[in-house]
């Protein structure tokens, strides 16, 4: 079984979908997905289909959403598969267990790869860890879960994706950093500045890349309008790190050279207190 969660909900066994077309179905293959190998209580899958408020049927309905996906899976599996689509899909005590291997769902195979990136950038390994981190970027094809219409459960953990992806690419920009690709990360940092407008790590990261690639106007320019913006928007100057680096380059601090000073963890703290 291969399922991808990073982008439109994809389900194949054998080479065929067990993707359902109807939404609360759908939820409840992506709860599965995102915990293989583990019982989902049938509090939980409520809560996920209906909210606080369940409907006196909701039991019943759960019951027939997990008959269809288990049409879907014996449909797939066909007669000849050792296993059956119940054990498949196994009642437990208290709710369901879909008996997916982890490595079998993108996520968590972008969890490891994303592991590793930050255990070799911690290491100081910069190549290692720039590689680990692009292998894990390179599993979303948007989105998490773009096509499916997420409950509450779901809400919460399309959320954590979102943040541990962004996370990914700012620690990737970073170790891109460290081995002196300034130059070539100019045009993604554009980007995502513009994309995430208030973005401290980010801003940091281009005024960084611009700076080391001899347009220090340009990062100082990054700056002020990262500082009217946070004025404007929530009434705050920039963090002190961020000021630091503002003055660092002001200064011309020979600490925000490639190899100069210690290695911090971010681009953000190289100035931290």
């Amino acid at each position: 079984m291969k399922i991808q969660v990073l982008g439109p909900l994809s389900a194949e066994v054998n080479g065929g979908s067990i993707v359902p077309t109807a939404r609360k179905p759908r939820q409840i293959l992506s709860l599965f997905a995102l915990y293989p190998g583990q019982v989902m209580p049938v509090p939980t899958l409520m809560e996920e289909l209906w909210g606080t408020e369940p409907p006196q049927s909701a039991l019943t309905t759960l019951q027939t959403y997990i008959l269809q996906l288990r049409r879907h899976l014996g449909t797939a599996l066909g007669p000849g598969t050792p296993g059956t689509a119940k054990e498949v899909l196994a009642t437990r005590h208290g709710g369901y267990l879909m008996q997916i291997p982890p490595e079998g769902v993108d996520v968590h195979e972008y969890d490891r790869l994303a592991t590793e990136g930050r255990t070799a950038f911690e290491n100081g390994d910069d190549a290692t860890a720039a590689d680990r981190f692009r292998q894990a970027l390179a599993l979303w094809r948007g989105p998490a879960l773009v096509d499916v219409r997420v409950g509450p459960i779901l809400e919460i953990e399309v959320m954590r994706l979102e943040e541990s992806r962004l996370g990914t690419v700012e620690r990737r920009i970073d170790a891109d950093l460290r081995l002196g690709r300034h130059s070539e990360l100019i045009a993604e940092l554009t980007e995502l500045t513009a994309r995430y407008p208030q973005h401290e790590g980010l801003h940091s990261q281009a005024m960084v890349a611009l700076y080391r690639s001899g347009r220090q106007a340009s990062a100082l320019e990054i700056y002020r309008k990262l500082r009217i913006r946070m004025i404007e928007g929530l009434g705050v100057e920039p963090s002190p790190q961020v000021q630091r680096l503002h003055q660092a380059m002001l200064a011309v601090d020979p600490q925000l050279d490639v190899t100069a000073g210690p290695r911090r963890t971010s681009t953000f703290d190289l100035y931290a207190a």
